[in-house]
């Protein structure tokens, strides 16, 4: 973002890893860091599937690769446990206040 800021005139970037995962990758992942078994606590309900599902989304970085010299440096894997351990220690912190 401050190299964002850093330039000349407003634009927009995406930051993107150009990957694409599932909302399925991603709960097994979290779950699986967490220690538990995603099926245990998951319900997949094909009502709330959308019905002109776009089947490939993937971010392109490659602007801000050429105008900011950014590339992403983190792993799908090590942001979804950075999420979850973020997760882990904001509920433990709302515990202590109670």
């Amino acid at each position: 973002m401050w190299r964002m800021l850093q330039q000349d005139t407003p634009d927009d970037y995406v930051i993107a890893t150009n990957e694409t995962h599932s909302v399925k990758e991603f709960v097994e992942v979290a779950f699986d860091y967490a220690g538990l078994d995603w099926q245990e606590y998951v319900v997949i309900d094909q009502r709330f599937y959308r019905p002109a599902e776009v089947h490939l989304l993937m971010g392109d970085y490659s602007k801000g690769k050429a105008k900011l010299n950014w590339e992403p440096t983190v792993k799908f894997e090590a942001l979804v446990r950075m999420m979850v351990e973020a997760d882990m220690q904001n509920g433990a912190m709302l515990r202590q206040r109670e």
